[in-house]
């Protein structure tokens, strides 16, 4: 079983593209293009690595970051 990656961006160019050099390097990668929809994923199925955009309108990354931690404090 491959790693899950969790790309979170508002830009769908950076999420098409880091998705498909990840799913060519074999990764499992999930995309979100905001905070909100990044927690409802990973409140449903957690992946082992986030990549997360701070600069996002509506919830911006460190937001997310922080509810994230919420989930599992010891996320890092």
């Amino acid at each position: 079983m491959s790693a899950s990656i969790l790309i979170v961006d508002d830009e769908e160019g950076i999420r098409t593209s880091l998705r498909s050099i990840l799913e060519d390097e074999g990764y499992e990668v999930t995309i979100a293009a905001n905070g909100l929809e990044a927690l409802k994923i990973y409140g449903t199925d957690p992946p082992d690595l986030m990549i997360l955009d701070i600069w996002m309108p509506e919830m911006d990354g460190l937001e997310t970051l922080r509810r994230v931690k919420g989930f599992v404090p010891t996320t890092q």
